[in-house]
């Protein structure tokens, strides 16, 4: 999901901020499924967050950063609204690096999801948290396995461009193949990173 938590302290409340009304949602919805009533939604884009300054004792992004129109305004607004000292953790698909890989992995994002911005690299995420003013405690990489029709669906990618993307996938080449783990039913693996910082 592209659902930012933060963690107010007061009362251990939990934030779920994110532009998407739909994501929203669909957060209020879980919570009430679980019998969670201390999670709040607010509506508003990473890069304009309508929170005051050192507002939360904990931060977090999970999956989003890969749609913020700026990635430094949204950290340097996580930042801002984190408290001096709280943990924070960002979570996202990370660019591999290699341009061919890049450049495949860009194109089905895209064509899954067309709010889709861009999958950075460790060294590109690494550099944004710091010149936000967090201090990188910790980075961990590793490959997870996207079920194709899953993946498809959670989106509702439209047939075209999921048939685009098995495309992509049939004529990539076998380094783009290897990399990615694509199997015969499009399913394979995306670089995922988790961040650990500090602010």
């Amino acid at each position: 999901g592209h659902v930012a938590y933060r963690l107010a302290p007061h009362a251990g409340a939990v934030v779920a901020c994110d532009l998407s009304g739909e994501m929203l949602a669909a957060v209020r919805g879980a919570a009430a499924a679980r019998g969670l009533a201390n999670i709040a939604t607010e509506q508003a884009p990473a890069e304009r967050l309508p929170f005051a300054d050192a507002a939360f004792d904990f931060v977090a992004t999970r999956f989003s950063a890969h749609h913020w129109r700026d990635l430094s305004a949204g950290l340097a607004q996580a930042r801002r609204v984190a408290k001096t000292g709280a943990p924070a953790i960002f979570i996202d698909a990370v660019s591999p690096g290699k341009p061919l890989l890049d450049s495949h992995l860009q194109a089905v994002e895209l064509l899954r999801d067309t709010s889709h911005v861009r999958d950075y690299t460790l060294a590109e995420w690494a550099a944004a948290v710091e010149r936000a003013g967090f201090d990188v405690e910790a980075v961990a990489r590793r490959q997870i396995r996207m079920d194709f029709p899953t993946w498809i669906e959670r989106m509702r990618t439209p047939k075209v461009q999921a048939e685009a993307i098995r495309a992509l996938q049939t004529a990539a080449s076998e380094e783009v193949r290897g990399h990615f783990g694509i199997e015969p039913d499009g399913s394979f693996q995306l670089d995922v990173m988790v961040l650990r910082a500090r602010a």
